[in-house]
């Protein structure tokens, strides 16, 4: 767990000159991902972030970043691994040095690819609480942390998904671990009078609603979830916290999760790790569903799943 005592660091929300710098910044590198229509929760659609080069949607949040660091001040972060992979893409793209910290229980799917990716790559502690606070140690050395959540630019990249979004009246459902994705979708939802967000937390890991509740951060029990992504404390005074006080939320069962990775594969023909299929769990177990007029799209968020994971929950027989 992290020491909720820890001096804050000053985060502010991002502000339109971030979100037009951020968007700049992530059309240039990356094509928009696809919007499919879905039988599933009643009849919705899909944003597939599945399809980024990284596998998750992270890569947006992880360029605006990097790309606004001076130049010569290398990148540290945390990360349960797709905001390391986000991290360690946008470096080799833009020419930034990066250390990637992971808990030594990261995904090793995870891992491998982000070997693949030639990062720097630190294992540290059993849980994503532990290795954040070791990237922040490494921070203090000289480097710029870059949180997964807790950073201007990183929300400011991920509110570049909102333009590729349709028309409303709209639903955004959206995974919550701590906060990023949900914090750049309602920054872009704030131009909007016609948008809803819906924020999908695991039951297993309620550090955002928790924080909204108690009106700051507290810290909360963790348990074991398949939405590793979306598992974990917050960072002390993290900003996200404000942002999602103006969104519902709502969480998810392990059960939950299983079946709407499941229905993804069967419905779409699509692999999905538990974090990203967060969204889709929510509207197929009835936690949100669209009002008169609205359009809902689920945020369908990554498919980095080491496959002995994907074939026991999917029910697939493998090799002996």
């Amino acid at each position: 767990m992290p020491a909720v005592a820890a001096p804050a660091r000053p985060v502010a929300l991002p502000g339109p000159a971030d979100l037009e710098a951020a968007r700049a910044v992530v059309t240039a590198r990356l094509a928009p991902t696809p919007l499919v229509d879905s039988p599933l929760g009643g009849g919705c659609r899909l944003k597939l972030e599945t399809f980024q080069p990284t596998g998750a949607f992270k890569v947006r949040g992880a360029l605006a970043a990097l790309a606004r660091l001076p130049a010569g001040v290398p990148a540290v972060t945390a990360s349960a691994g797709n905001h390391g992979l986000g991290v360690a893409w946008a470096a080799r793209a833009l020419g930034r040095e990066a250390t990637i910290v992971v808990p030594e229980t990261a995904s090793p799917a995870k891992i491998a690819a982000l070997r693949a990716l030639g990062a720097d790559l630190r294992l540290t502690g059993t849980g994503y609480d532990e290795a954040e606070r070791h990237a922040l140690e490494l921070a203090a050395e000289g480097a710029a942390f870059v949180s997964a959540y807790n950073d201007r630019d990183v929300i400011a990249g991920q509110a570049t998904i909102g333009p590729e979004l349709p028309g409303g009246p709209l639903c955004v459902v959206v995974p919550v671990g701590g906060g990023g994705l949900l914090a750049g979708v309602v920054a872009w939802a704030g131009r909007r009078e016609d948008v809803r967000v819906v924020g999908v937390e695991a039951a297993a890991s309620r550090a955002v609603s928790a924080a909204v509740a108690a009106g700051g951060i507290v810290e909360v029990e963790v348990g074991p979830t398949l939405a590793d992504g979306l598992a974990g404390n917050l960072e002390p005074g993290s900003v996200t916290v404000q942002a999602a006080a103006r969104a519902e939320l709502v969480a998810v069962s392990e059960p939950e999760l299983e079946a709407a990775m499941r229905a993804l594969a069967r419905a779409h023909g699509l692999l999905v790790e538990g974090a990203g299929a967060a969204g889709v769990a929510a509207l197929e177990a009835g936690r949100c569903a669209a009002r008169p007029g609205e359009t809902v799209v689920a945020l369908v968020t990554g498919r980095n799943i080491a496959l002995d994971a994907a074939a026991r929950i999917l029910g697939v027989r493998t090799a002996a």
